[in-house]
């Protein structure tokens, strides 16, 4: 009689402990969430330059007491466009705003600011994109929600519209605000 080598258990193991990885991954709240090593944690340090005439966001800003929101925008990214009106409705509600240009020029970032107002109670400026790097940002825009001692409670990835914002987003603003009160 001729014995079966225990390789061959190989492949159907293999097969099976992945199906069980995606399985686990379909399960998820969210699936399409990308996960932040920086959640709980404080918030990295920004960069120390902004825009002509704009006041200068400093790390001290991300520790004021009160929950504050953090942007990472580019005039020449077309999701930011879309997502300015809510930037500017959240400041609008009393929340504070503050925003990180990201590997913009100068006079394109002024004009956008021009063009469709200025929500950000402060700004930095990320030429090289180092900063994002640091926060660990992969593409704008990309928003985090701080809380008063700086703690980053949430991240989010894309833009802040329709369901994205209403059902992902703003439930984790208002339980940040509801905290912080």
């Amino acid at each position: 009689m001729a014995r079966i080598s225990p390789l061959v258990a190989i492949p159907p193991l293999a097969f099976a402990g992945l199906a069980a990885i995606f399985l686990w991954g379909m399960g998820r709240d969210n699936p399409n969430e990308l996960p932040s090593a920086f959640v709980g944690r404080q918030a990295p340090p920004v960069s120390a330059t902004t825009l002509s005439g704009k006041t200068q966001l400093t790390d001290a800003d991300l520790r004021t007491g009160e929950v504050t929101v953090v942007n990472f925008w580019a005039s020449w990214c077309p999701p930011c466009r879309a997502e300015h009106p809510t930037l500017e409705a959240l400041t609008a509600e009393g929340i504070k705003v503050v925003g990180i240009d990201l590997k913009d020029p100068e006079p394109a970032a002024l004009r956008f600011l021009s063009e469709h107002g200025d929500p950000f109670a402060a700004i930095a400026t990320d030429p090289q994109g180092r900063t994002a790097i640091e926060w660990g940002v992969t593409a704008p825009p990309e928003t985090f929600i701080l809380d008063g001692e700086g703690n980053i409670l949430h991240r989010h990835a894309g833009p802040l519209v329709r369901e994205d914002y209403t059902d992902r987003f703003r439930p984790e603003l208002d339980k940040a605000l509801a905290a912080g009160s």
